[in-house]
């Protein structure tokens, strides 16, 4: 996967927790409030190779949701079309992932394996819609799906019916096969540019309603604008006219924010207060901080660092 789509993956990840949960709820018909914790752990693990040396290996992402049952998670987001070699990675992260956190009693291992499922960001038809897993063992075979997660074939309705927020950077992927098009004739581009309207008006419309915060908002407009500059590099209408619609909804966001600092200082001191004092009881998270305060996850780790010095 490329190194962009890769970082822009997890980095809405980890800075926009609880965007994951509805794409859970969507692969693995789940029934996640939103509410509930999202613990993420250490993405790299060593894969122990023949030669006796330890290889690398980096997850896209590897946590766990806190709900009436604690259960374990594992994504993968790759833009390449399949080729088969997949499944051996997914399977070869999944069971570095269950030995890490394996535990031995009276010399019995257990191993749990996540809940694993992938994302592709370009399909073709050969694209199944779930791996499979067969393990042969000397006490029987175990088997089970590894759901698969179609990108390109969620309409922009859909994505905001279902919260699938985390999804919106790679809405691009859905008119790639068109770029050529787009790039050659301005009719054509303007029904592409008049969606990414309808895109940041209903972010408007969400934040309003406090369905997502103002920090998570920007982030996926800034994520993506760094989908669409390297997706469109070869084609300059395409990257320019989408560019500038969510580059201006970037600059319209920051001129928002500086002028509502002046009038909400006060009111933004007293919730830093608040913060303050809830980090040194250090009893709820980051995130509930965040949450019960009014302050960003950002503003509240700005603060616990403040107290670190």
């Amino acid at each position: 996967m490329g190194n962009v789509y890769d970082g822009v993956f997890r980095t809405i990840l980890n800075d926009c927790r609880k965007l994951i949960i509805p794409v859970i709820n969507e692969i693995f018909a789940e029934e996640y409030t939103g509410e509930e914790e999202v613990q993420f752990f250490p993405n790299e693990h060593f894969l122990a190779q023949q030669d006796e040396t330890n290889k690398e290996r980096i997850t896209d992402t590897n946590f766990t949701i806190l709900g009436m049952i604690k259960k374990k998670y594992h994504l993968e987001c790759e833009s390449s079309l399949p080729d088969g070699r997949m499944a051996i990675r997914l399977f070869e992260y999944d069971a570095q992932i269950a030995l890490d956190e394996g535990r031995v009693l009276s010399e019995t291992l257990t191993v749990t394996f996540p809940n694993t499922a992938l994302l592709y960001l370009r399909v073709n038809k050969r694209t199944p819609d779930k791996m499979k897993y067969i393990i042969v063992t000397p006490g029987g075979t175990v088997q089970y799906d590894v759901p698969i997660m179609k990108v390109q074939t969620y309409l922009l309705n859909d994505i905001f019916e279902k919260k699938l927020l985390l999804l919106i950077p790679f809405y691009i992927f859905s008119h790639e096969k068109r770029f050529a098009e787009y790039n050659n004739s301005e009719e054509k581009l303007a029904e592409l540019k008049e969606e990414y309207h309808i895109i940041l008006k209903r972010l408007d419309e969400m934040e309003h309603q406090g369905v997502i915060g103002a920090f998570d908002k920007r982030t996926i407009i800034e994520l993506s604008n760094d989908v669409i500059k390297e997706i469109a590099q070869k084609y300059e209408n395409v990257k320019k006219g989408i560019g500038d619609i969510m580059g201006g909804a970037l600059i319209e966001t920051e001129a928002r924010t500086i002028l509502n600092q002046g009038k909400s200082q006060g009111i933004n001191e007293a919730k830093k207060e608040t913060a303050l004092r809830l980090l040194k009881r250090g009893k709820l998270t980051i995130e509930e901080i965040a949450e019960d305060t009014g302050l960003s996850v950002m503003e509240v780790e700005q603060l616990k660092g403040l107290q670190l010095m």
